[in-house]
């Protein structure tokens, strides 16, 4: 038994047309230059993109000093810290950045001897970590949400590629505030 076609009129484009339309726009927006892609690398300052990437590798950088500076400063917590610290390190390492993979004290300490460079982030100082453990794991929270949000902006003019590896880093340093801020 068939059914017969609906008395009204349809109005607006049909399923046909669009399915037959979103495969043309999508390669259409997927292949489209960015405002900050030039396609030759001819110029002597790097891309936005580029810029991006680098910032992010600093930020991950930074939050690494950060995370060895409260390891030093409580101990009782490096066994919950040590598979987030690891996330950060990967991330500075996805975004072309370096960071060494075990927390050491005398890291930290370097870390915080060198001057801040140029805006000031959320690492003015790693090595001031407040004395109580509750107040430490609140601040890398916040280290954590300040980083994430900046990346959630970034993404919003970074390529294909970038814009999805931002965003996914920035769903982590999220989730990192939610396990920093449960007990």
């Amino acid at each position: 038994m068939s059914f017969p076609p609906s008395p009204r009129a349809r109005s607006g484009p049909r399923r046909r047309s669009l399915l037959a339309v979103a495969p043309a726009a999508l390669l259409v927006a997927g292949c489209s230059a960015g405002p900050g892609d030039s396609g030759a690398g001819g110029g002597s300052r790097p891309s936005a993109a580029d810029r991006a990437r680098a910032r992010a590798a600093r930020d991950s950088g930074e939050l690494v000093a950060r995370y060895d500076a409260v390891v030093a400063a409580h101990p009782k917590l490096a066994e919950r810290l040590r598979p987030l610290r690891a996330e950060v390190v990967r991330h500075a390492e996805a975004f072309g950045g370096t960071a060494d993979s075990s927390p050491s004290p005398s890291a930290s300490a370097s870390a915080s001897g060198t001057p801040g460079s140029g805006k000031a982030g959320p690492s003015a100082s790693p090595a001031a970590v407040p004395a109580k453990p509750k107040d430490a794991l609140a601040e890398l929270a916040a280290a954590e949400r300040e980083i994430a949000d900046r990346r959630v902006k970034a993404l919003l003019d970074a390529p294909g590629e970038l814009a999805r590896l931002l965003a996914s880093v920035a769903a982590a340093g999220a989730a990192h505030v939610y396990l920093l801020t449960e007990a």
